[in-house]
């Protein structure tokens, strides 16, 4: 997306947001699921409070889920690049609210692809081209939301096919999006090398972040992206926690069927865990978990995280498929080990 397109997307989301909730989310009970074909988006509400939106504008580099929130209201994803918020990291302008894709298909970048890639590296990169939206239906207790996409690159050709389906739910303190998303190659061999640029990912809301030390750009109180400076980690309260038990920065590169992070937002606690379902390919999947506020699983890539280990390569032969399940837990609480371990046995109970 360029720089003027990625400003229009930011004062339309913002114009048009507030709009779509009052006409999306009326004062009633059960999960709503919106399709607003006209301005590509889905909105999904529950018990008439806005939860998530998945967006497609045609100027981005892929479909996402932005903002989320959790049952209380708070925004728990990075507002940066498409609404930046004082104080926030203005990096990696690919890491918008959630998304699922990889960093080496056949060669070429999914991953890192966005308005600020380098023009030399353009033709190694991809894009994912919403295409249909098959399902979108609320529900008293969830509802759901099935799409289909295609990966394609530089040259128009469609190197996978993409069937995803959302199942959002919510109570009291709690909501969740489970995601079960199938790759299917197309009409060539298609190779996801191992890289530890994948896949699963969330960009959590700046006080979600742990203490790092590195220096960085951030959003300044004109909203605009300011020099580079140390960080200052002030208001940072975030804390991942593996089901190894291990913690902090420590959970880089591990491996795993859960991972959390838990903090405070606006003071009040929440915590974020992503699930592997037993079903899903390469389960339990490694973690790209890192404290600058990138949550991400990664079931493709292994050696990348452990060198210790061999390469892994996932090849899909032509109308070969792998499919992955995942879901994300959000509570206004911090939620301890036990309490995770129970969320992650009921979610594999799961058919």
């Amino acid at each position: 997306m360029s720089k003027q397109l990625l400003a229009c997307v930011m004062v339309v989301t913002a114009a048009t947001s507030a709009l779509a909730w009052r006409a999306s989310a009326p004062d009633t009970h059960g999960v709503a699921v919106t399709n607003r074909p006209a301005e590509r988006r889905v909105d999904i509400s529950i018990d008439g409070q806005p939860f998530t939106s998945y967006i497609y504008p045609q100027s981005f580099e892929k479909p996402v889920l932005y903002p989320i929130r959790s049952a209380a209201g708070l925004l728990i994803t990075r507002g940066y690049p498409l609404d930046p918020r004082p104080g926030e990291r203005a990096d990696h302008p690919h890491h918008v609210g959630h998304w699922f894709n990889y960093g080496d298909v056949n060669g070429y970048d999914f991953w890192g692809n966005s308005s600020e890639t380098a023009a030399n590296l353009k033709p190694k990169t991809g894009v994912i081209v919403q295409k249909s939206i098959t399902r979108a239906a609320g529900g008293e207790k969830s509802g759901e939301l099935s799409v289909t996409a295609d990966w394609v690159i530089p040259d128009g050709s469609v190197l996978l096919r993409e069937q995803t389906r959302f199942v959002f739910a919510g109570a009291p303190g709690v909501r969740t999006i489970d995601r079960t998303t199938t790759w299917t190659a197309g009409d060539k061999a298609l190779t996801f090398n191992d890289t530890k640029e994948g896949a699963f990912g969330i960009r959590v809301a700046r006080s979600l972040d742990s203490p790092v030390q590195q220096r960085d750009s951030f959003v300044g109180a004109d909203g605009k992206r300011g020099p580079a400076r140390a960080d200052d980690n002030v208001g940072v309260t975030g804390r991942y926690l593996g089901s190894d038990g291990k913690a902090g920065d420590a959970v880089w590169g591990t491996t795993g069927p859960w991972m959390s992070l838990s903090g405070s937002v606006d003071g009040k606690p929440v915590t974020i865990a992503i699930l592997n379902h037993p079903s899903s390919t390469n389960y339990p999947t490694y973690w790209h978990a890192r404290g600058y506020g990138l949550f991400a699983a990664n079931p493709v890539g292994r050696h990348a995280y452990d060198p210790t280990q061999p390469e892994r390569v996932l090849t899909l032969e032509p109308g070969k498929s792998a499919t992955f399940r995942f879901r994300i837990l959000i509570r206004d609480a911090k939620l301890g080990r036990d309490d995770l371990e129970k969320e992650q046995s009921a979610f594999a109970r799961e058919k």
